[in-house]
């Protein structure tokens, strides 16, 4: 014959759920992430940079290219603050230093960029939204070409300095990538997606 679960067995069931919950919560929002990112060129960069959205994002396409941009945009103004700071330097010289420069131009415009397309995914409209996803990607895409020509610009130079600018610069274009495959996803998915789910 069956017993009825003492209160002690019932208190060390609660207890060993409460012990894997964070796990299971934990779990969740890394397959969330994943989810998102599986789209991407650089999924891992885009797992790491994105996790901290996993909770309020969850599945929404909306609120993953939302945090992507708002991520971008924050790289890209802390590669442009180093850029200055580069090209205040006095061991800058000749066609690095113009180099630095240009750069500093633009990731200023990339900025700008991805400050208009926040704007966008923040008003989202079920009329106008295949002509906001047009803007959008157009947007994301302008920055990311911006990136790139940065990088071109010390195409054949040398010199620890020289490569830690290029290193900086490409994870900005590779997080950039990432922003505009997830604008893509959503363009992709549609405006039934886009409300804040």
């Amino acid at each position: 014959m069956l017993r009825a679960p003492t209160s002690r067995t019932s208190i060390v069931t609660l207890l060993a759920f409460i012990a894997i919950l964070p796990w299971l919560t934990h779990s969740a929002q890394t397959s969330y992430v994943q989810e998102a990112c599986s789209v991407t060129l650089h999924p891992d960069l885009c797992i790491r940079s994105l996790s901290p959205f996993s909770s309020t994002a969850k599945r929404s396409p909306t609120k993953w290219a939302r945090a992507s941009v708002s991520v971008t945009i924050t790289e890209a103004k802390a590669v442009a603050r180093f850029l200055v700071r580069l090209k205040n330097n006095r061991r800058m010289k000749g066609r690095n230093r113009a180099a630095v420069s240009d750069c500093v131009e633009v990731f200023e415009d990339a900025i700008d960029e991805l400050h208009r397309s926040l704007g966008v995914l923040r008003r989202l409209s079920r009329s106008k939204f295949d002509a906001q996803m047009g803007d959008l990607t157009t947007w994301v895409s302008a920055a990311l070409t911006d990136e790139d020509t940065c990088v071109d610009g010390f195409e054949g130079e040398r010199g620890r300095l020289v490569n830690l600018i290029r290193n900086r610069v490409v994870k900005a274009t590779y997080i950039t990538s990432n922003a505009l495959a997830l604008v893509n996803k959503l363009a992709a998915s549609g405006f039934e997606t886009a409300p804040n789910l």
